[in-house]
């Protein structure tokens, strides 16, 4: 998920109407008053048409970055839609549940955050926070400390690395010092979805650091271009572009289909989840509801950056005539034990009701397939008959990223979910490998416009190898 935000200007603390008992209440706004996340740090409070959040760790409470407004009317059952008026944010869906319970779905992310009914305000955010260096750095930590899954996995003792780093803060240090110790810190992690931002004057934020996996790097237009030029060479004509031509559709020898997803957003401007999905359709429908349905698929996500993990399953669902499971999603909930998460949630691919194409399917994937791009694939492992991926281990990260405002200068970016296989575990860290190993746009293919990725699916397809 890509590091695209508008701070406004903090929503006033306030203590939210409202309490236990109060969705019983005839005629009562049943969602009205304070709620806690179930994992994710965070206290939602909503009162009259707005929901706002604050980010909590065990010291702190500082306001978060949603400060919503309700969509229409609710729902019979209560269910309310809040969204922001510049579609910064997907648009969240709160269900009341009874018993001092609701659940939260964003439209863009799968699964959803269970909310528990509180009193009132924790006494944190009714007062004002610190922001002393001191403060921030603390801050800073907490949000790693009380939330990351990975340290185990990566060999970082993140206790002995405050114990390092905090005696180099005082009330003397300047944002830019801060700034290098906050970079030091979590670049060891070597995990893209950690980063860190400085707010603009103006409001926005600006990213100043991201994570990576060694080994790999983010892509830039010049790869780009030059990759689509040996795709091309390749495929019988110029791609058909959607979204913004992040989405692009086109046709190899043999019968074979090719469909190119660069990320999962960004297809329409100033669009919500429903506007991306049409999109997203349009594309799908020219390449399997023509007369020529192709007989095998390339779906290439190697320069793929992200986005919604809703319109990869989407993409899924048209792969498939049974359901099946994709994965299953947890959240770190527990600040003092980074063993506990919560319960496991099963997302399943179901078939969708348009144009689906159930032969066989190539994936192409590299280092550069990352978030979405990844969930996406996890989603096509358990597809029958198999998808095989050709290429590289995908990034490595998998998780939505969760951005906490830590003072008015600076905003960190860290994962606390894990997208668990069959058994238990992750591909957090490695990535997916691929079933065949290829070399994926290097200098020398690119110079002489060879695809050998693209040449080894068409093969296991049925097809020619090609160029």
């Amino acid at each position: 998920m890509a590091l695209a935000v508008t701070v406004g200007a903090a929503a006033p603390v306030f203590a939210a109407p409202g309490g236990p008992g109060q969705e019983g209440r005839p005629g009562a706004n049943r969602l009205e008053g304070v709620w806690r996340t179930d994992g994710y740090g965070a206290v939602m409070a909503i009162s009259g048409d707005r929901l706002t959040s604050y980010d909590v760790t065990r010291s702190s409470c500082t306001p978060g970055l949603l400060s919503e407004r309700q969509v229409g009317a609710p729902e019979p059952g209560g269910a309310t839609r809040y969204g922001p008026p510049d579609k910064t944010f997907a648009e969240l869906t709160v269900t009341p549940r009874g018993h001092g319970r609701a659940v939260l779905k964003a439209d863009a992310s799968v699964g959803t955050v269970t909310l528990e009914r509180l009193p009132g305000l924790p006494a944190l955010c009714r007062q004002p926070a610190a922001d002393d260096p001191l403060a921030v750095f603390d801050r800073f930590w907490e949000n790693f400390e009380e939330n990351y899954p990975f340290f185990a996995a990566k060999g970082i003792d993140w206790h002995a690395v405050r114990d390092h780093y905090r005696p180099q803060v005082g009330p003397q240090t300047t944002d830019d010092r801060l700034q290098q110790i906050f970079v030091e810190m979590i670049e060891p992690l070597h995990d893209a979805h950690t980063g860190l931002a400085r707010a603009r004057a103006g409001g926005g934020l600006t990213p100043v650091f991201g994570g990576l996996r060694p080994g790999t790097a983010q892509p830039t237009e010049e790869l780009r271009k030059r990759s689509a030029e040996a795709v091309a060479a390749q495929l019988l004509a110029p791609e058909v572009l959607f979204g913004g031509g992040r989405l692009g559709v086109g046709e190899l020898p043999g019968g074979i289909g090719y469909l190119r997803v660069s990320g999962f957003d960004d297809y329409v401007d100033d669009g919500g989840y429903q506007d991306q999905a049409a999109e997203l359709d349009r594309a799908l429908d020219a390449l399997l509801a023509g007369p020529a349905r192709p007989h095998g698929l390339v779906i290439d996500v190697r320069l793929n950056g992200g986005g919604s993990d809703e319109l990869g399953l989407r993409i899924a669902a048209r792969l498939t005539d049974r359901p099946y499971l994709a994965y299953r999603k947890v959240a770190r909930n527990d600040p003092d034990d980074p063993t506990r998460f919560t319960t496991p949630q099963p997302i399943p691919v179901r078939p969708a009701a348009g144009a689906r194409h159930t032969g066989p399917v190539a994936l192409l994937t590299a280092g550069s397939t990352v978030s979405a791009g990844e969930t996406f694939t996890q989603a096509l492992i358990a597809r029958s008959p198999h998808v095989t991926r050709i290429g590289e281990n995908t990034q490595g990260v998998f998780s939505d990223i969760m951005i906490r405002l830590l003072s008015p200068t600076f905003a960190v970016i860290l994962p606390n979910e894990k997208f668990l296989t069959p058994d238990g575990s992750s591909f957090d860290g490695p990535g997916i490998p691929p079933d065949v190993r290829t070399p994926v746009f290097t200098p020398e293919e690119l110079e002489g416009l060879k695809d050998s990725a693209l040449s080894r699916a068409r093969q296991a397809l049925g097809g020619s190898s090609g160029t």
